[in-house]
């Protein structure tokens, strides 16, 4: 373990990383937990009832599609992610592409470039509520006045 993990995700062992020069080319399917700091050029793939989470650092890269039941995101994905319980995209976090949820936190500066769809548990995905484009951080949510 390497003591840095301050995520508020039920658990946040790390059993693979991916160091920030490495890159991956080919889909990832894991289970526990997975840290990225460096590039995936697939997707990566987890059981959505298994509780396991992706990290993506800052310096991490995804491209590809994201389907893991929890993810923790303050680098770029370039394609859809499918977070089945829980997802917080931190400050540097960037998705290109749609956000498919079922609880989000989102920091002041996560940018995304796509929908965020709720999806209720137990919940079919053709059945799921849309809701339109994330301002970015450009963009006031609220009224600042």
């Amino acid at each position: 373990m390497w003591g840095k993990s301050k995520s508020t995700t039920k658990t946040a062992k790390i059993d693979t990383l991916i160091g920030q020069n490495t890159e991956l080319r080919g889909d990832v399917v894991f289970s526990g937990g997975l840290h990225v700091d460096g590039t995936v050029k697939g997707n990566v793939i987890a059981d959505q009832d298994s509780g396991s989470v992706l990290s993506l650092s800052e310096r991490g890269l995804i491209e590809g599609e994201v389907r893991v039941p929890n993810v923790v995101l303050n680098g770029t994905v370039m394609g859809d992610v499918y977070a089945a319980n829980h997802i917080e995209l931190a400050a540097h976090a960037r998705v290109n592409g749609n956000v498919y949820y079922t609880v989000i936190e989102m920091a002041r500066g996560a940018e995304v470039n796509g929908n965020l769809v709720h999806r209720a548990e137990g919940m079919a995905s053709s059945s799921a509520k849309h809701h339109g484009p994330v301002p970015t951080a450009e963009e006031p949510v609220l009224g600042d006045s």
